[in-house]
């Protein structure tokens, strides 16, 4: 499947241990842990909550509406949340963060 390589946000708008909503479409959460980038979706699948309102812990997400978690490097979910999230490639380019996203059907 082809992907489109889309900037997210600056390297040095990340926090180590922290989480933030990037401007993008579809909506996008950055996260900096122990120094690696991650990138998930940012919309809960359980509470259609934005993710980057909640509780990052090691490498995990715990959304702020119903309290949800999923693992940001795999998307793996944990209770009450039974559907995965979207989970993105990232790589760090001359400072920025770059992100792989699906290719749009036209």
């Amino acid at each position: 499947m082809e992907s489109t390589k889309a900037r997210l946000c600056s390297f040095s708008d990340l926090k180590e241990g922290d989480v933030i909503k990037a401007s993008s479409d579809p909506p996008i959460a950055a996260y900096l842990v122990n120094g690696e980038v991650f990138a998930t979706s940012n919309i809960c699948t359980h509470g259609n909550s934005e993710l980057s309102d909640g509780y990052l812990d090691g490498d995990r997400i715990e959304c702020g509406l119903h309290l949800a978690q999923f693992c940001i490097r795999t998307g793996a979910p944990g209770a009450p949340a039974a559907v995965p999230l979207a989970t993105y490639n990232v790589e760090v380019i001359d400072g920025d963060v770059y992100v792989d996203l699906p290719a749009q059907p036209i």
